[in-house]
């Protein structure tokens, strides 16, 4: 896996960073990012990201550092409840969700995850009108789950649904996703020539470089 970073107005690629297939993008995200800033002192003000990036830790990491986060997030299908989340409301001072009939699901327990567990009182899901379309048929009980760091991520989707987020997260199919594309098609860089990080990683900076004196050359010569 390649993890690259570019900036928006030349599209330049500032970092490539190449990591073992298995290892999440959202794993050397942060420590990347702090690169920019140590390696150029580059005054970070936003940043676009795809859905696989969209964690509560990176979330909250680029509150506490005043960035403007623009995220992708992914909408999962339920197949086996056709109640879906949004359907309940989070009431926080009592520090529950309430479901549509008004029944409150209270705090159970956190996972290692960082999952705060919400459970409805197991008698009054069995007497619902709406049991079959909330709960599964092996469990008649409603749960809910809700990271604790949920709010930080809350930040980043009202920040791609305004206008500044819409223009940032659309700038990425012509700077990132371009400078990958790019990459593999002109530049060979679909197939690994050599086995091992190391070695990938040394062939991820000769491609990156060859693409920055293109890009630079065309500025310059603009």
């Amino acid at each position: 896996m390649d993890h690259r970073t570019v900036d928006s107005k030349y599209n330049i690629v500032t970092d490539t960073f190449v990591t073992p297939g298995n290892l999440p993008d959202s794993e050397p995200y942060l420590a990347r990012l702090h690169v920019q800033k140590e390696k150029f002192g580059f005054p970070i003000e936003a940043v676009a990201l795809d859905s696989g990036y969209f964690t509560g830790h990176i979330c909250k990491h680029l509150c506490e550092e005043n960035i403007y986060m623009v995220m992708g997030y992914r909408r999962f299908g339920n197949q086996k409840k056709s109640l879906p989340k949004r359907k309940f409301k989070y009431v926080k001072d009592l520090d529950a969700f309430v479901c549509p009939m008004g029944v409150k699901l209270s705090y159970s327990t956190t996972d290692r995850e960082g999952y705060r567990h919400y459970k409805a009182p197991k008698e009054q899901c069995q007497n619902c009108p709406l049991q079959n379309e909330c709960t599964t048929s092996k469990q008649k009980q409603r749960e809910i789950t809700q990271h604790i760091w949920e709010e930080y991520k809350e930040v980043a989707r009202a920040n791609k649904r305004t206008a500044i987020g819409k223009k940032l997260y659309k700038a990425r199919s012509y700077t990132i996703e371009r400078s990958f594309a790019d990459a593999k098609e002109l530049h060979g860089f679909r197939y690994a020539r050599m086995r091992g990080v190391k070695s990938v990683q040394e062939q991820a900076y000769l491609t990156a470089a060859c693409q920055n004196m293109k890009k630079i050359a065309l500025h310059l010569a603009q």
